[in-house]
């Protein structure tokens, strides 16, 4: 199952039964948590089955950034980062994770340069993707603000 994952699609075999044999398989019921924004990054994690929705909370509460399925993989931006988490992650319904110690993710992703460029370039098109994302966002919010002005 590791080598649908992107950031692991580098490794090899025998990697990736070390990832899974030193990683621990977790269950989450409806409306578990994951993670929580603002804690300290334990762990990275790997959607085995079900779905997530990643949420951020605001002044006004709490809205859902993103809905994340099988194979992706929350909390690996706190993990190389060293960071709080920016976001929580709460089971939409029954689901299956891999959860991964800072030490095997960090060994795994720079243990050789190839690897680590392997790495770098999935988070790369990972970030390529949310500025995309952000700028049609950010697009749509203009047009939003232009059509309230020209009723105004």
């Amino acid at each position: 199952m590791l080598q649908n994952v992107p950031l692991f699609s580098g490794l090899s075999a025998a990697e990736r039964k070390l990832l899974a044999f030193t990683s621990q398989l977790q269950c989450f019921a409806p409306g578990d948590a994951l993670m929580h924004q603002g804690e300290r990054a334990d762990c990275a994690w790997v959607i085995l089955e079900g779905e997530v929705d990643v949420l951020r909370a605001t002044a006004t509460g709490e809205f859902v950034v993103a809905t994340l399925g099988r194979n992706a993989m929350p909390g690996e931006i706190g993990v190389f980062t060293d960071a709080p988490r920016t976001a929580t992650v709460r089971a939409k319904g029954p689901v299956r994770a891999l959860r991964i110690s800072p030490e095997v993710f960090l060994r795994l992703a720079s243990g050789r340069p190839e690897r680590a460029l392997h790495v770098m370039r999935q988070l790369s098109s990972m970030i390529a993707n949310d500025l995309r994302t952000l700028a049609s966002l950010k697009e749509e919010l203009q047009k939003a603000q232009a059509g309230l002005n020209a009723r105004a």
